[in-house]
Formats: C-alpha cells, structure tokens, sequence
C-alpha cells in the first residue's frame, strides 16, 4: 500500500488466500549460503516465488537456473533480468551436481534462461548437468524446466537423450495473449516441442513425464484456459499446473483478476476429466512446487 493507502500499482490487495507464511529459518538461510558459494542462481530468488521459504526452510529443495541471471527474451510476466547472456559457466553442472548432493535432496529441479542467441540455446548445458547430478548423485530423479529452443528438434533430443524423469515446458498463458505476455514465444512452437517430447516417449517405452504448466489472472477466459488444457492434453502432456500470476514490480504486466480457491478446485477437476495423471492447480502452486509428485503421478 502507499503512504496515501492507495494499492500499488493500481492493483487491488492481495486477498487472504494468497498470504504465505514465512519460514525464514537457518536452513533456508544455509541453503542461500550454499548456493552463493557455488556461485548458483535458483529460479526462486529470480522469479520472486511465494514458496521459497517452504521449499528451502521446510522441503529443503530448490530450482536451480542455469546460464546465468539474464535473460534474452522479453515476457512480459517475469522478474528475471533481461538482456545479452554472458559467457556460459563450464563449471556450473558441476557446482549444480554438488549442490544436490550437499542439500540432500530426492528430486532436482534444473531449468534456465532464455539464450536464443547460443546455437543450441543451451541444451548440452542442461544434458551436462544432468549427467553430473546422475554421477554424483546418484538416485536421485531430475526434472527439467526448459525454454522452447526456438523449435530446434536436435537440441530437445540432447536433453531427452539424458532421460530425465520429468521433461517440463511451460505453455505460461493462453494462445490468445501470447504477444502480450510472451513476446518471443510462439504457442504452436511450445505445444510442438511437447508432442516432440511426448512421442519420444512413447517410441521409448519410457516411465518419463511430459509436463506444462499455465499461469492465471493475465485477462484469460475460462473457455480460453480450458482449451489451453485440451491442447496440452492433445498433445501428450502427463502433468499440468496451474496457479496465479502475481506482478513481480510495476514494470511487468497487471494481474487482470484474482482466481479463489474454488475456482482453482474446479480447474483441477477438469483437468483430471481430461486425463492428465496430475493436475496441481491452487493460487500459490508454481511449475516446480512440490514437483516430486510428478515423477510418482499414475505409477
């Protein structure tokens, strides 16, 4: 609120529903130590996420981001630095694999910035760090959170040759809004790279789970939303999560609507009539909360 008691950024409090109870605690405290030593970013610091004091102070887990804090494109959405990415760190799978091992935790979550301007956009990174995290680490399940490689077939095929357990690309929004919410991204290319992903799957006979995940309250329909999840679903998508779009800072867009907790209940159940193994939908839930869950949906 401002000193006039005026909504910032002329958007209206948050209601009850969305207030998250700080676990700021010497483990979560330790985890940021850690990662500062490994010279690590999480994409829970960048992206400001409401759960970070849960995850790292009571779950002890965290998305780590590779590349770097600087991303290349410009959505609309997000509160990660944009800009030209710097020189590729050949230490950081390494670094990531220890941070793993140190935290001991069961499921790694690995995603990244945008770097359209890499020839691969980064997915040998991604295929290394995976390979480390498997040897040092070894047990532990690994999900990845990756941009959509401007359509590049053979760069998704690197990562899908390390088999995660979890291969994740989020669709973010609903077609209709893609030029105002993801600029650089095109629906069809995202919803490609996931049949991709998909069929790769099923040509492998493999326990792996394609996931996406959708935020709300950008000015989508409900109608808009449902055939969002019936494309995903269309096109071999295992997993989905849906959750509430919150405005990082006044530069990046308005939330349009607050969805309650019925409304998310009722997404969820008709995410499920469709048949996605898990739908995690709820106005905290994020692509990476509670992501182990994934890896156990239909088994």
């Amino acid at each position: 609120m401002s000193a006039l008691g005026k909504p910032l950024y002329g958007i209206t409090p948050r209601p009850e529903w969305l207030k998250v109870r700080v676990y700021d605690n010497e483990t979560s405290r330790g985890i940021a130590k850690l990662l500062e030593d490994k010279l690590l970013n999480t994409v829970c610091q960048e992206a400001r996420c409401p759960n970070i004091f849960e995850c790292w102070g009571v779950e002890k887990t965290a998305t780590f981001m590779l590349m770097g804090d600087v991303c290349t494109r410009h959505c609309g959405f997000c509160a990660v630095a944009q800009g030209a990415g710097k020189p590729l760190d050949p230490e950081e799978p390494r670094h990531v694999a220890e941070a793993v091992k140190t935290l001991g935790v069961a499921h790694a979550v690995v995603t990244s910035v945008n770097r359209d301007e890499l020839p691969d956009g980064g997915a040998a990174h991604f295929a290394a760090t995976i390979r480390e995290i498997r040897a040092l680490a070894p047990g532990v399940t690994v999900e990845v959170l990756i941009p959509d490689f401007l359509g590049n077939e053979t760069a998704l095929g690197t990562v899908l040759y390390e088999r995660p357990e979890v291969l994740n690309h989020n669709m973010e929004t609903v077609e209709r809004l893609y030029r105002r919410v993801r600029p650089d991204a095109v629906y069809a290319r995202s919803l490609e790279l996931l049949c991709r992903a998909a069929s790769w799957k099923n040509e492998g006979n493999t326990s792996m789970k394609v996931k996406s995940g959708i935020m709300v309250g950008l000015g989508e329909t409900r109608d808009e939303l449902s055939k969002t999840l019936r494309d995903l679903r269309a096109n071999g998508v295992d997993v989905v999560t849906v959750g509430q779009y919150l405005q990082p800072h006044a530069r990046r867009l308005p939330i349009e609507r607050y969805y309650t907790p019925v409304e998310f209940e009722e997404i969820r159940k008709e995410g499920e009539k469709m048949g996605f193994v898990l739908v995690e939908s709820g106005p905290l839930v994020r692509s990476s909360y509670h992501a182990r869950r994934a890896v156990l949906a239909g088994s």
